[in-house]
């Protein structure tokens, strides 16, 4: 396999980092907080996709500054295109109101297998769309057969027309604009222009200032008798604006589909639009008949138009079914003309082509149900198995909607699906799931590269494995691609190189230490063998070259460690105290060692230790010169916070404090460590407050 190595300069506060990353492989990179981890990640994406915010990395402290270093990234010229989990993904990951996630069908079915088999599906219908691509009218037709059939609105419940319909509105009472009242005759040029209703609609807002006198708000003029105002005040009584303007819309729809409709058709049509008075029953039993035949072809051509995969996808008997998507012009008589048949004829030619390959279409779809099928329960299984393992009481079902799939929440308490998922999972479900439907959406969009920037270092230890086991393990996983892990949780290591290293073999896992020193990232590679117990790791120290003080400490830590308090432990504490004589100090007692006791204890850690001598090194403890001396010897930044300790007993900043009392404790210990004389595990910061401390004049009491 081939190693990347990758570079990075001026990026934030990294001023170098050279990393290895290995193809195909998962590189975990273990380092502390504030090292610069995620600059890496947001520098490797930003070279990677070419887009231009690699230039958002400057420094602070090389911005508005002639010829200062500008971020740069080499190594990485294979890599074109990169996905990355981190904060900003989780806080854009949209749980929709209907689906668990934003374009789940796109992540979970539309694989390039599922496209390639929609598009030989598709092919099979090509005629049939051809033949509506030929006859560019259809659209507007059908859109007018819509505007029409919806004038009818909703049907009562004996089928009769509503009165409230646009239909009856605008015809029910007879068509008054083309038939005007004989009191309104003045008023025809109004009444018969391209828009009356917008005239209309000003008269009836003037008639209530009729009551202010005898003078007409339109034209300001005496009224003088009161035909006059009668005259004036007929629109009203005789028109309604909305009606009328449904009217004018109603006739053009009539007329444009003119020749779509049969003689009779047309001519009872005509009789009705231009109707003096209340529609007869025959007459609105002909328009509810009308109705029928409309929806009828609406539904014959919208199906035939939309005929696809998704079309069909539920009908158990497809030979039975294409036939019956036949266009029987002969039964929907009214709309029988010779235009209709022009538009429906070659529809239904391209039809029969298609029923004549009816079986290649039912194995195609079939094969291509069965298809999607295996990759919904795949992925219904490997998510849903996550969740449980994990511990979650939610589950996920994808189920099919009319043109595409989507996937559903479900609460295990709950029947039915879960609306507005954001609402009802913790922030830890939330990070739990976008992991893992990052994971699918890798595999959807295939990357060069995945980065994931601490994942996991949230979550407790079962959830931690399980997120692990489910991102790089099987086949649907992220086991065999490029992926850099980020992390300063040390948990990801120990499980994937020692504890159940066997079960993650598939991906590949390798890991590095990142430490950093003025700004320079660099890392060591972390073996099985050296991630131990603390205890081991001591006794590692103990047999190597170093100063008896610094034995001291890991002995110290090691008594600790294995929960041995005896005397030997106490002759060690009392040294870093600083006492000249030593204590002993138990549950029940609190005094001086006897000289005898300090002697057995003495040739006990000498087993161990075999130049102690607790006279000498008490002698060097009280001797800050000799201990600051031994403070710059050491470049071990565990050993330094020690001294530091045994020096100023404690920090001015209680942070850093908490921090170094914590490294000389185990309360906070993990079972398995890494040697601090290898791995520079001590943040930076720390050992440069130390320093500092440590260079300030004593304050005198």
């Amino acid at each position: 396999m081939t190693d990347f190595q990758i570079t990075i300069e001026n990026c934030n506060s990294i001023n170098q980092a050279e990393i290895n990353i290995k193809k195909n492989s998962l590189n975990i990179k273990y380092g502390p907080n504030g090292l610069g981890k995620s600059t890496i990640a947001k520098a490797i994406v930003s070279q990677a996709r070419d887009d231009g915010t690699l230039i958002g990395l400057m420094p602070f402290k090389n911005r508005d500054k002639d010829g200062a270093g500008q971020p740069k990234v080499s190594g990485v010229q294979d890599f074109n295109s990169a996905m990355v989990f981190d904060e900003d993904f989780v806080n854009q990951f949209a749980f929709q109101q209907d689906e668990v996630v934003k374009n789940s069908f796109d992540i979970f079915i539309k694989t390039r297998e599922y496209d390639a088999s929609m598009q030989e599906i598709e092919t099979l219908f090509v005629g049939i769309k051809k033949a509506f691509l030929d006859n560019p009218e259809i659209e507007q037709t059908t859109k007018d057969l819509k505007d029409l059939r919806d004038a009818f609105g909703k049907s009562n419940k004996d089928g009769s027309i509503s009165k409230s319909s646009k239909v009856m509105k605008a015809f029910g009472s007879g068509n008054k604009v083309d038939n005007i009242p004989a009191i309104l005759k003045p008023f025809e040029m109004f009444i018969k222009s391209a828009n009356p209703s917008k005239w209309i609609g000003w008269q009836i807002k003037g008639k209530e200032f009729f009551e202010l006198g005898d003078t007409c708000p339109y034209c300001s003029t005496n009224l003088h008798k009161d035909e006059q105002k009668e005259t004036a005040l007929a629109v009203a009584n005789e028109y309604n604006a909305a009606a009328v303007n449904n009217l004018n819309v109603l006739k053009a729809v009539i007329e444009r589909l003119g020749k779509y409709f049969s003689d009779a058709c047309q001519k009872n049509l005509d009789t009705i639009t231009k109707a003096k008075t209340e529609l007869t029953a025959p007459q609105k039993s002909f328009l509810i008949s009308l109705k029928n035949d409309i929806e009828a072809l609406i539904e014959s051509l919208e199906g035939l138009k939309t005929i696809s995969f998704y079309s069909l996808r539920d009908v158990d008997e497809i030979d039975k079914k294409l036939p019956l998507l036949k266009i029987d012009i002969g039964m929907i008589d009214k709309l029988d003309s010779a235009e209709t048949r022009a538009v429906t004829n070659p529809i239904n030619s391209q039809l029969e082509k298609v029923i004549e390959h009816v079986g290649a279409i039912k194995g195609q779809i079939n094969k291509h149900k069965a298809r999607i099928k295996k990759t919904i329960d795949e992925n219904q299984e490997s998510i849903n198995g996550f969740l449980k393992s994990a511990g979650y009481k939610y589950s996920v079902k994808i189920i099919s909607e009319p043109n595409s799939y989507k996937m559903k929440l479900i609460h295990e308490d709950l029947s039915g699906f879960i609306d507005a998922a954001s609402n009802h999972l913790s922030y830890g479900e939330k990070n739990a799931f976008a992991l893992v439907l990052f994971m699918h959406q890798v595999l959807s969009e295939d990357p060069d590269i995945v980065i994931l920037d601490d994942p996991i270092s949230s979550f407790d230890k079962n959830k931690k494995f399980a997120i692990l086991h489910e991102l790089f393990r099987g086949k649907g996983s992220l086991r065999d691609r490029t992926t850099l892990m980020l992390t300063h949780d040390i948990e990801p290591a120990i499980d994937m190189i020692k504890s159940t290293a066997g079960i993650f073999q598939g991906s590949h896992p390798s890991a590095t230490f990142l430490s950093s020193m003025q700004g320079v990232v660099s890392e060591v590679e972390i073996t099985n063998t050296d991630i131990r117990t603390f205890a081991n790791i001591c006794l590692d120290i103990l047999g190597g070259e170093v100063d008896n003080i610094i034995k001291a400490i890991y002995l110290r830590r090691h008594f600790e460690i294995i929960d041995n308090v005896s005397f030997e432990y106490n002759l060690l504490a009392s040294l870093f105290k600083k006492r000249r004589v030593p204590t002993f100090v138990s549950a029940t007692e609190n005094r001086n060692m006897t000289t005898q006791e300090k002697t057995d204890a003495e040739a006990k850690i000498k087993t161990m230790i075999p130049t102690f001598d607790y006279d000498l090194l008490i002698e060097q403890i009280n001797d800050d010169d000799q201990m600051m001396a031994k403070y710059h010897e050491t470049d071990v930044g565990y050993e330094k916070i020690q001294i530091f300790r045994i020096i100023k007993g404690k920090h001015e900043d209680n942070i850093i404090t908490k921090f170094i009392n914590e490294s000389y404790h185990i309360e906070n210990e993990y079972v398995m460590q890494l040697n601090p004389h290898k791995f520079e595990s001590i943040p930076e910061y720390v050992i440069v407050e130390c320093d500092r401390l440590l260079q300030l004049p004593e304050q005198q009491p």
